[in-house]
């Protein structure tokens, strides 16, 4: 089964490349601590950069060590 449609707030497609960056809409960010601590995933190739950053697809089903958090509200962060 696919998963649905995003609804897309705003849409830059650079006309060069054809690279098209998108803002869609959610419900919630969806964030996953180790140890209740957050944390980031870097993969890369050494030996070239393309195709580029592609999402992870990770699963965490048999351990107990990590815990996924459900981030629909926030304390907003502006610079001062």
């Amino acid at each position: 089964m696919s998963r649905p449609k995003p609804t897309v707030l705003l849409e830059y497609v650079n006309k060069k490349t054809y690279r098209s960056e998108q803002v869609l809409e959610a419900e919630a960010i969806w964030a996953v601590f180790h140890k209740d601590k957050p944390f980031n995933l870097k993969s890369s190739n050494m030996l070239t950069n393309y195709p580029g950053p592609k999402y992870k697809k990770t699963s965490f089903s048999n351990c107990n060590e990590f815990t996924v958090y459900k981030l629909s509200t926030g304390e907003a962060v502006s610079e001062e």
